[in-house]
């Protein structure tokens, strides 16, 4: 068994990208994003990922990355959990650049680990591990065919698309601006986490390895990770409501010295307990290439989703009638543990699966 505790590196890092969230994305610039005009946040993520670097860590030091793990990965998405920071970290630096660097390509990956490209895997952002991806077809001229609900489809520069081929499933590169491509954005219940829809009308890619295994390796990666932003999110809704319970009075005594709210908070408390847990869990066994890695993604999505969303909804519930309002960021959170409930397969589907992967017969 390995160490759960964070290390020094991992500690370091979360101070780096916390203090850069405060600095550069707080609060009340996020609220932006459900404003016209949208508030541009990609000088953002140019310094996450250029000079932090971040974009680079599940990439080799042999490709420009830094050769990091799945445990540094998780310590990000936990900051972009509790800043609910609109970057494309989850669907450029893990889902796309974990398949690409599974694949075996090479020129793509290396403008990844630098920054200076953005990528986004062109599947569903519902889609389980374990689903089947059917592909995009492609005949003599070109790509054609449409993906709904991708996520960071609008900001990549290039888009990585599992096509159907002959031979079975197959990784394809294709610049989002090139003729034949086609991005229109959705209307998303999270807007800080942009979701599109591509079209491929004729467009022409370039092959890059075979597809089916560094898909499902890429998701059940992105899967094991965004438990560490649902913890993140749950993490400052309890932290936040925490504070402001113990300073609100009512009647003369703050609202958290009333037994009901200790026991809302006392049980929010042990979810995100819990919860810290199972993500560490699934990203530690991640980054090992654990036996057990798929279970325990299983495991962390199952309980980690429903932890943030239960988490949210007593921040907003808590705060009371400034909880509802569109200035207070609670809704932020709410929306973004909403739509994190449903990314990467429900936790209803987890909960299957790992009835089948630990041999629980069903009832």
């Amino acid at each position: 068994m390995s160490d759960l505790l964070y290390s020094d590196t991992e500690d370091a890092l979360r101070d780096s990208v916390r203090q850069l969230f405060a600095d550069r994305c707080p609060l009340e610039s996020v609220t932006t994003c459900y404003d016209a005009p949208l508030q541009d946040f990609s000088a953002v993520w140019r310094t996450l990922a250029g000079e932090l670097g971040v974009a680079g860590l599940l990439i080799p030091e042999s490709l420009g990355g830094a050769g990091a793990s799945a445990r540094e990965a998780a310590v990000v998405m936990e900051e972009i959990g509790r800043a609910v920071a609109p970057v494309p970290f989850l669907s450029s630096a893990v889902l796309a650049t974990v398949a690409l660097v599974r694949a075996g390509e090479s020129e793509t990956v290396a403008a990844l680990a630098s920054g200076t490209v953005t990528a986004a895997l062109v599947v569903p952002l519902s889609t389980a591990p374990w689903d089947a991806v059917t592909g995009i077809a492609h005949g003599a001229n070109g790509l054609t065919g449409q993906v709904t609900s991708v996520a960071g489809a609008a900001e990549a520069d290039v888009l990585v698309v599992p096509v159907a081929g002959s031979d079975g499933l197959e990784l394809h590169t294709v610049s989002r601006d090139d003729a034949g491509v086609d991005v229109s954005p959705r209307l998303a219940l999270d807007m800080t986490r942009p979701l599109a829809d591509v079209r491929f009308s004729g467009a022409a890619s370039t092959a890059v390895g075979a597809g089916a295994h560094a898909v499902a390796e890429a998701l059940q990666t992105g899967a094991a990770l965004l438990a560490s932003e649902q913890l993140g999110v749950a993490q400052w809704c309890f932290g936040t409501t925490l504070a402001y319970v113990k300073e609100r009075k009512q009647f003369g005594r703050a609202i958290g010295s009333y037994q009901a709210v200790k026991h809302r908070l006392s049980d929010v408390w042990f979810e995100v307990s819990s919860a810290t847990s199972a993500a560490r869990y699934a990203a530690d066994t991640s980054a090992r290439g654990d036996a057990d890695a798929a279970i325990a993604a299983s495991l962390a999505q199952a309980y980690c989703s429903g932890a943030a969303v239960h988490a949210a909804e007593e921040c907003v519930q808590l705060h009371g009638g400034i909880g509802m309002t569109w200035e207070y960021p609670a809704h932020l959170f709410l929306k973004r543990a909403k739509s994190d409930q449903l990314a990467l397969g429900t936790a209803y589907r987890h909960r299957s699966r790992l009835g089948e992967l630990v041999d629980l017969p069903a009832t």
